[in-house]
């Protein structure tokens, strides 16, 4: 299925932010996904989903790290005003340079942000997330931290990555939190338990990333196609062992259902997404190819009744997707459902 479907442009949130109804992850562009790709392509790609209407482009300081930011930058040159720029601070290297360390403190807050705007050079950056929760800093203090920020004109809104109900209640009471980014898609349904009804509840954007299972419904992934340094391979564990060969059969059902709808199988889960969020979300499918791009659009036409919604929920039943989101070590890193000191313990400077 191609289209031209318009991209229209829709509320995120309730604080004012106005964004593309479908937004563009960047980070495939340089890292995590294999090999960095071509600069001068990903420049293209980025302009040619602006022309379509695709304004939302989402990166982080960790990716590369810096360099998406860096991509992004040279690719919103003359464009700065047709555009919405969403990074992410908040995990880094070790001081040691041994695995991650994930940071929330303001100091660090602070410095994040002055570099995310030298590489994107830009004055302010619109959507401005905490990456992952910092379980050593109350989130009420980095919260409170980027509040300045944002009456210093650094920062338009504010937003939250990976937070738990919990933790997006006590930093909205800190300043309004415009969006959540979280993982959603036919085979990560447990935000719907808690999260998304807090961010409905509290008039919260919500921005899925990976709404087609990191590439998984937009084909017939094997193991062999994925390249060195894919970290699917380290640290997804879908794709690990037996669990793609048991998932490939969840693909396959909604392979049918996408074949009577007369769409493709990324499109047909994507739409399950945007249908799901019910005019309050705005996925970010990442991609470097702009077929893939235009596909993506497409889905945005593609209409689904409450009996194709349950098809497909029942396609792709949670209890026989077989792996997690991420591996063992990966979800011991506490990047689910962390939990930050109460601000009473901190002990730091406000």
């Amino acid at each position: 299925m191609t289209s031209s479907v318009a991209v229209k442009r829709v509320p995120l949130g309730s604080q004012g932010m106005e964004v593309s109804a479908l937004g563009l992850g960047c980070m495939s562009m340089t890292s995590y996904y294999g090999p960095p790709k071509e600069e001068e392509e990903m420049v293209k790609l980025i302009h040619h989903a602006v022309g379509l209407g695709v304004t939302l482009l989402d990166t982080a300081d960790i990716y590369g790290p810096h360099t998406n930011e860096i991509l992004v930058g040279k690719a919103i040159k003359g464009i700065r005003e047709k555009v919405q720029i969403a990074t992410k601070f908040g995990i880094g290297s070790n001081p040691g340079g041994n695995g991650r360390a994930i940071r929330g403190d303001p100091e660090y807050v602070r410095a994040c942000c002055e570099g995310s705007l030298k590489r994107l050079g830009v004055d302010c950056i619109d959507l401005y997330y905490q990456h992952r929760v910092d379980t050593s800093v109350p989130i009420e203090i980095t919260v409170g931290e980027l509040k300045k920020l944002v009456a210093e004109g650094k920062v338009k809104y504010v937003g939250l990555s990976e937070a738990s109900a919990s933790e997006i209640r006590r930093a909205h009471a800190v300043h309004p939190i415009t969006a959540v980014q979280i993982e959603w898609s036919l085979w990560v349904r447990d935000v719907e338990n808690d999260i998304i009804p807090t961010c409905r509840e509290l008039g919260i954007g919500i921005v899925p990333y990976s709404p087609l299972g990191r590439g998984f419904f937009a084909g017939n992934i094997k193991a062999e196609d994925l390249a060195e340094g894919d970290f699917r391979k380290r640290e997804v564990s879908f794709f690990q062992g037996d669990n793609l060969a048991k998932n490939q059969i969840l693909l396959k059902r909604v392979a049918k259902i996408a074949e009577e709808k007369k769409c493709t199988t990324s499109q047909l889960a994507l739409a399950w997404v945007i249908h799901k969020g019910a005019g309050k979300a705005v996925p970010i499918p990442g991609t470097t190819k702009i077929a893939n791009l235009e596909s993506n659009i497409a889905s945005l036409g593609v209409k689904l009744t409450e009996e194709d919604i349950k098809a497909l929920e029942d396609a792709v039943p949670p209890e026989e997707v077989a792996g997690e989101r991420y591996t063992a070590q990966m979800l011991s890193f506490g990047w689910q459902n962390a939990k930050t000191p109460p601000l009473s313990s901190w002990k730091g400077s406000v």
